[in-house]
């Protein structure tokens, strides 16, 4: 199988559900989009300004492309929008897939939504469309999405020396690069974080 960008996919448990990115998501995500240390440790940066509307219409734009696919977060337990994560950089030929864009709005962080979203979209990768690897990364600085890949199953590969502007403003900083394989999910990455969600 794989990934349809005309289909819409719509990833769901008890805690989440992770819904196709549309326009009218700027509006129910736009308070969120407004919290200034969302966008630390982006490239293209929103910062609750004008930018956000931008930001949502180049990811959907990105589906067009087939070049990504971006969800909107739905928070279950709290009856409200949580965030945005997509995938990205599928290459069908090699059967990989990258997973990223992902933030959250404080009140959502260390809640167990991300560890839902990440069983969600490797089970999809993995399970139903059958992929090989789906890598993530990080600003080398961004300890707290480093900390979060590793506990959802993500083994750390590698760095890219001075890929990103350092976010001080000087120099440059590090890309750490994570992943997770098919044959680790089947045989105890899957297991293991079920059981923690």
């Amino acid at each position: 199988m794989t990934l349809d960008f005309t289909k819409d996919y719509v990833l769901e448990n008890d805690r989440v559900k992770l819904i196709p990115l549309t326009a009218d998501h700027v509006d129910l995500l736009w308070e969120i989009s407004r919290e200034k240390n969302l966008w630390t440790y982006f490239l293209g940066k929103s910062d609750g300004s004008g930018d956000f509307k931008k930001y949502i219409l180049e990811a959907i734009a990105d589906r067009d492309k087939k070049s990504g696919y971006p969800f909107a977060v739905y928070d279950k337990m709290k009856k409200c929008y949580a965030g945005c994560t997509r995938f990205f950089d599928y290459q069908e030929n090699l059967n990989i897939i990258r997973l990223g864009y992902t933030w959250y709005g404080k009140d959502f962080r260390g809640t167990g939504v991300n560890k839902n979203c990440k069983y969600l979209m490797f089970q999809f990768a993995f399970d139903q469309i059958g992929l090989e690897r789906v890598g993530l990364g990080a600003h080398s600085e961004n300890k707290v999405s480093i900390a979060a890949m590793k506990s959802v199953g993500c083994t750390k590969e590698g760095q890219i020396r001075n890929l990103f502007p350092s976010i001080h403003g000087k120099g440059r900083s590090d890309a750490v690069l994570l992943g997770i394989l098919k044959q680790e999910w089947l045989e105890n990455k899957k297991k293991n974080l079920k059981s923690r969600l």
